[in-house]
């Protein structure tokens, strides 16, 4: 399955910007969500072909909600990258654990970022 719709969850304007800037420059539909409860409005309209997760948010922080849409039936095949700035092993590992099937560290490497979409496809 082609990415091509990506769900980018984010509660900082600023990279939502600058992440979405990238994706759409390389041909990606983007969408995004600065919370979860927006998130899970936005899966409800139209599913996405990948999650872009950022853990620190107000309300429902990423681990939580990348939990709750991995063991949703309805999105359980979205596969979802946490994006964020908490860069230690165990946070990785947690986040894997939450259903995560990668993980990438900001500030985000636009190539790096490229490469584990592709991986997807």
């Amino acid at each position: 399955m082609a990415i091509q719709k990506i769900l980018l969850v984010d509660d900082s304007k600023t990279e939502l910007h600058h992440i979405s800037g990238v994706l759409t420059r390389r041909g990606f539909q983007v969408r995004t969500a600065e919370n979860g409860e927006e998130a899970m409005r936005r899966l409800g309209e139209e599913k996405p072909d990948l999650i872009l997760m950022d853990v620190v948010m107000p309300g429902q922080n990423g681990f939580q909600l990348t939990r709750a849409i991995t063991r949703d039936v309805r999105f359980s095949d979205v596969p979802v990258i946490i994006c964020t700035s908490k860069s230690q092993e165990t946070d990785k590992v947690w986040g894997m654990r939450q259903g995560a099937r990668d993980y990438i560290v900001k500030p985000v490497n636009a190539d790096e970022l490229m490469a584990k979409i592709k991986a997807f496809d």
